[in-house]
């Protein structure tokens, strides 16, 4: 009897997902737990794995499809056997798509947001949404969603009326808004006339050069940061501490840790715990810049940027001024491993108020973070390193850590985020793990 493959519920908020590629064919034979194609949500990429061992007797969507959850996308059993009855029933697909219309969150632009009684921004396309694909295309074009009218079900925008929208942009056509949708680049002015961007404009590569299509999951990173810089006024403060105080905390937990019954908390922990502590006294900070309005929000949802196989993730640890330095500790810790592992709960990558950045283990003293956006704030941190100082006349070292915030103009002025960055550092210097939870 034949297996169906189902398009899986990627979290509760996650009501359809793009099918990236199949990494099989029709007639392959697999394995149980095999991976048989990449799934991107508007969060992450996904791996689908096989629900059974046998043929692939049929695929019933294409890449690039964006299929509503718990639907078969194709079967699995002995090559030739009659798979009708696990294909989707258009009238039960139709529904699908309707459903998924009315209860996916709309935003064009936004991540989820967060549970604070914030409402979200209007929907693109007149309120029938924008498929994951679409969104990122519209990112790397700097086409204008919330201009167009979609043509898929329900009026939800798809790649298809982005790349159109783009064609008739000036001084662009279809050949360069596909070249873009793939994370191309074309000239602002081409050779054609009126200076529109011709196939022959596009850049050939460097002899030698070996080509490599964008993943999933880089076609994600690209368009969001693309957007990030194309819709917010990115400032970047730098402000470095004596991190004497938490290297000691770090050392006595260590050495003390376990006996005390504390996990193993990190510098990182640290850095972000007082990071949230701080939050709750700069409201401005925890908040979202959605265009007409700024949404603060009385939870710090605080996103930890992590380096994963698959590419870059931002998990979630929600309601974290909630919590002790020992509970945050443990439950970031915990999302940190399943982002690791790709295992990861999609709700855990949105909703996020703030995001912090650690490139210290690399050895990055100090750099530039990209907002996160429509969050209005980003904490880069660097490495230790030893710092002069002035003390008593004389001039001494200090070991020292930079913290790079950076901010969106729009919504908080350089003062502010200097006030917050000041107050944060004074708190890292006086920190005692009896006052840190």
């Amino acid at each position: 009897m034949a297996t169906a493959i189902m398009m899986p519920r990627q979290g509760q908020s996650v009501e359809s997902c793009v099918l990236v590629d199949w990494l099989v064919s029709r007639g392959d034979e697999v394995k149980e737990g095999q991976v048989l194609a990449n799934i991107e949500t508007d969060k992450a990429v996904f791996e689908l794995e096989s629900p059974a061992a046998g043929t692939i007797v049929d695929l019933f969507f294409e890449e690039g499809d964006d299929i509503p959850v718990l639907i078969n996308i194709g079967a699995i059993g002995s090559q030739g056997e009659d798979v009708d009855d696990l294909r989707p029933d258009p009238t039960t697909l139709a529904a699908a798509q309707t459903e998924t219309q009315t209860t996916e969150a709309p935003s064009s632009s936004a991540l989820p947001a967060p549970s604070s009684g914030a409402t979200a921004p209007p929907a693109a396309g007149g309120g029938g949404g924008i498929s994951p694909r679409a969104r990122n295309a519209a990112a790397r074009g700097g086409v204008n969603v919330n201009t167009l009218a979609g043509t898929g079900p329900g009026g939800r925008i798809i790649e298809r009326d982005v790349l159109n929208a783009a064609a008739n942009m000036p001084h662009m056509n279809r050949a360069a808004a596909e070249a873009a949708s793939q994370g191309m680049t074309a000239p602002a002015q081409g050779s054609g006339p009126g200076g529109m961007v011709l196939a022959r404009d596009l850049k050939a590569p460097a002899e030698g050069a070996v080509g490599k299509p964008l993943s999933g999951i880089r076609k994600l990173i690209a368009g969001r940061m693309h957007q990030s810089l194309a819709t917010t006024a990115q400032l970047t403060l730098h402000m470095s501490f004596n991190a004497t105080a938490i290297m000691t905390c770090r050392a006595h937990v260590k050495e003390k840790g376990k006996s005390l019954g504390l996990p193993n908390i990190t510098i990182n922990d640290i850095l972000a715990y007082n990071t949230v502590k701080t939050l709750v006294e700069f409201p401005e900070m925890n908040a979202h810049f959605l265009g007409n309005r700024i949404a603060q929000y009385p939870d710090v949802n605080m996103g930890i940027a992590t380096d994963t196989e698959r590419g870059l993730m931002v998990p979630v640890v929600h309601g974290a001024n909630n919590l002790s330095l020992a509970e945050f500790s443990v439950k970031a810790k915990q999302i940190l491993k399943d982002a690791q592992a790709a295992s990861i709960n999609p709700d855990l990558l949105s909703g996020g108020t703030f995001t912090i950045t650690n490139m210290g283990m690399l050895g990055i003293e100090k750099f530039t973070p990209i907002l996160n956006a429509p969050e209005v704030g980003i904490l880069g941190v660097g490495c230790p390193h030893l710092q002069p100082v002035m003390r008593d006349g004389e001039v001494t070292h200090i070991q020292a850590i930079t913290l790079s915030l950076t901010i969106d103009h729009q919504a908080v002025d350089g003062a502010p985020g200097a006030r917050f960055l000041k107050e944060l550092c004074m708190a890292l210097e006086t920190f005692e793990l009896t006052t840190g939870g």
